[in-house]
């Protein structure tokens, strides 16, 4: 410990070097459930390229393991401590670097905000998509590393989809460049990609190129209540087939539109089952969402409500980003599933986690970022109690079943980090664990950098 600690103040400046043991508890993990965390040896805070690279060295010297950690607000378990470990917190490496309006790319290192990126880039009218639900905490380097989503994928992707390139320090301290920032480029394989959802088991991401859009008109949002999940999928599936591109498809189950209005008194109709949210960002917003509407109709929609304006589209979308805290309200502790189905399974998807809540005696929200599969069950428990506690343990895992045997996948945007890494095996096979693994051994033969997540 001793020597460890020496070796990191030989190129790192003290105030970037955390050995109170109070202080680096506070960095042992993110926010999953059911996800063991050890204790760090030490905490370091670079803001160098060059500094990240020192404590690559020295990991590799002393054989020390290196966890690396964006703000840690990922669900997965992917960033948790393990015991003797250097976490490495990129959060100080939180410049941005360049904003191009011409090759339309931005340059900015790994502890940069997510929502101060798309501010930024706002101002040159320009518009950086991938927004996950934490996006005022959350990290570029956290979404790369977890290839996270957010409410706009089913128009615009995720995160994998805007990084052209990266700068990666690898485990023992080499420093790795892949992609472009070119508008095309197929030279060699693609490592980038590889970098983006692997949680940091690669290297360490210490710089990004993005791509960046032009700026989307102001959209507008309707809402569409159902009788049940079914009619509001078919109204989605309906959609979709149309050839109409939503900026937004979002359902709500009624478990948690009663917890969002039991939080926020909004004033959602209680009576319905499932609440739908279609958004366009289109030249023409009220065209297409009168020509949604009329599809949410035909498939059986009790009422349709279109906003007339960006403050009453605000008012409809503030329901949909409550919807985690709201639930969170319902027991002492929550586990937030995030399983993707093709759309045709989503009906099947939905009613299959009620009849699972049913059976396990448990309160589970459902919402979905409906337009592209992704849903996320929320399991609300009493984390004092064992049994609840197991009860929710079984549910989850039961819903990931369910999604495979639909033909998904047991991650869409939150990662594999401990919480799935069982899961993770099953739904890729014998074959293919094998080939990931021999990939990782070629990246970091010494098995340092996060050891445990994935596989």
């Amino acid at each position: 410990m001793r020597e460890l600690i020496e070796r990191l103040h030989e190129g790192l400046p003290g105030e970037a070097v955390l050995t109170d043991r109070d202080v680096t508890a506070s960095y042992a993990h993110d926010m999953a459930s059911f996800s063991e965390a050890g204790t760090p040896a030490v905490v370091v805070l670079p803001r160098t390229v060059e500094q990240v690279q020192h404590v690559m060295r020295t990991a590799t010297a002393l054989r020390v393991p290196v966890v690396p950690q964006g703000a840690r607000t990922g669900l997965s378990g992917a960033a948790n401590a393990s015991d003797g470990c250097i976490v490495l917190s990129l959060v100080k490496m939180d410049r941005i670097l360049e904003i191009d309006p011409v090759d339309r790319v931005a340059v900015v290192e790994p502890g940069v905000v997510n929502a101060v990126l798309s501010r930024a880039v706002a101002e040159q009218g320009l518009y950086y998509p991938p927004d996950p639900s934490s996006w005022e905490q959350c990290t570029i380097g956290g979404n790369i590393g977890t290839g996270a989503g957010g409410l706009c994928c089913v128009k615009y992707g995720v995160t994998a989809e805007y990084v052209l390139g990266l700068e990666v320090v690898l485990a023992d301290g080499r420093l790795l460049n892949t992609g472009r920032r070119t508008a095309k480029g197929v030279a060699g394989y693609d490592l980038t990609r590889l970098f983006v959802g692997a949680e940091g088991t690669l290297g360490i991401v210490v710089r990004a190129v993005l791509a960046l859009r032009p700026a989307p008109p102001r959209q507008l949002v309707l809402a569409a209540e159902f009788p049940s999940a079914a009619a509001a999928c078919a109204a989605v599936c309906e959609i979709m087939a149309r050839g109409h591109a939503p900026s937004l498809l979002e359902l709500m189950d009624t478990t948690t539109i009663r917890a969002v209005n039991d939080l926020a008194h909004m004033g959602l109709p209680e009576t319905t089952e499932a609440l739908l949210l279609a958004a366009f960002d289109t030249p023409d917003p009220a065209a297409d969402l009168a020509a949604v509407g009329e599809l949410c109709t035909a498939a059986g929609a009790t009422q349709v409500v279109p906003a007339e304006d960006a403050a009453e589209s605000e008012l409809l979308l503030q329901a949909r980003r409550l919807a985690l805290v709201a639930l969170e309200r319902v027991g002492t502790a929550t586990m937030i599933d995030d399983v993707c189905v093709p759309r045709t399974k989503l009906a099947p998807m939905i009613e299959g986690v009620a009849a699972i809540a049913q059976k396990y005696e448990l309160t589970i929200g459902l919402c979905a970022h409906a337009g592209d599969g992704n849903t996320h069950p929320i399991v609300c428990f009493d984390g004092a109690d064992a049994d609840e506690s197991a009860r929710a343990r079984e549910s989850f895992d039961e819903i990931m079943a369910l999604g495979l045997s639909l033909g998904g996948t047991i991650t869409g945007e939150h990662g594999v980090g401990l919480l799935k890494k069982d899961w993770l095996a099953r739904e890729l096979g014998p074959v293919g664990v094998e080939l990931q693994r021999g990939v990782r051994q070629v990246f970091d033969p010494l098995g340092l950098l996060n050891p445990g997540k994935l596989f």
